[in-house]
């Protein structure tokens, strides 16, 4: 067994038996690298006026959340477990603090307002051009507030509904629906064939960088050493891309 394996077995086990205060230290340094992985992909749909280090001190209270309620015990590997804690743990900061500006919602509401608009008239998806042409603005500013704004919808399941009446979270108004109604399984397949039709119509650069970023998990700046291309020109691609994915996501949860 090599000696690295052996002396991460012996921390995990000074940390599950004893609690011990220096194990719990080396833990999270051990896992620093996945902190720092998922507070870099969150970050990239978010406004340059959120704090990398804000969004790192909710990510390290949730790698601390893991590591006091991991189950040893079960067969789930702790990265994984870490990841779901540590991603959920930045959403709900972010949601607690209000994170996106009041101007950038009244922009996001504009252009979202324009797209459906457009969409109506011509009766299809239409391009970030079409509605920078719109709004008398630059297709650059578009982008980036449809970029800026994609995780704004993100919501806590913990969070209490609009019902006043019976105090509930969104976890409980969570419907357990083994399978999906055959009106359902329509538009879920015509939602599919959609999107697979809008990725077949983007470019080489554009269908790379959706397929890394989303499929093969890479950064923004990893993306950039494989395509030799900047950080900032991947994230214009991935921008543009996703302004036009995101049109059928959004259709996909009026559903």
């Amino acid at each position: 067994m090599p000696q690295t394996k052996q002396r991460d077995e012996y921390i995990w086990k000074k940390w599950l038996e004893e609690r011990d205060t220096e194990a719990c230290d080396e833990l999270i340094r051990i896992y620093m690298p996945l902190v720092d992985y998922h507070v870099q992909r969150i970050s990239v749909g978010l406004p340059k006026n959120v704090n990398k280090e804000d969004l790192k001190s909710h990510a390290l209270m949730g790698l601390y959340d893991a590591l006091e309620k991991f189950d040893y015990t079960r067969e789930l590997k702790f990265d994984t477990y870490a990841s779901f804690r540590i991603r959920g743990s930045i959403i709900d900061g972010l949601r607690q603090e209000d994170w996106l500006p009041r101007s950038l919602r009244e922009r996001t509401k504009k252009v979202d307002i324009t797209i459906e608009k457009l969409e109506q008239k011509y009766g299809r998806y239409v391009t970030a051009k079409e509605v920078a042409e719109t709004l008398e603005i630059s297709e650059e500013e578009v982008l980036q507030v449809m970029n800026e704004s994609f995780v704004a919808n993100l919501l806590s399941i913990d969070e209490k509904t609009n019902d006043t009446e019976r105090e509930e979270t969104y976890k409980n108004t969570l419907i357990d629906k083994s399978r999906l109604t055959p009106e359902e399984q329509i538009l879920r397949k015509n939602m599919h064939e959609e999107l697979v039709a809008i990725i077949e119509n983007l470019n080489e650069n554009e269908q790379l960088v959706i397929s890394l970023f989303y499929f093969e998990e890479l950064t923004l700046t990893e993306i950039g050493h494989i395509l030799g291309l900047s950080t900032s020109r991947i994230s214009q691609i991935h921008s543009k891309a996703l302004f036009r994915l995101k049109q059928v996501f959004k259709q996909e949860i009026t559903y």
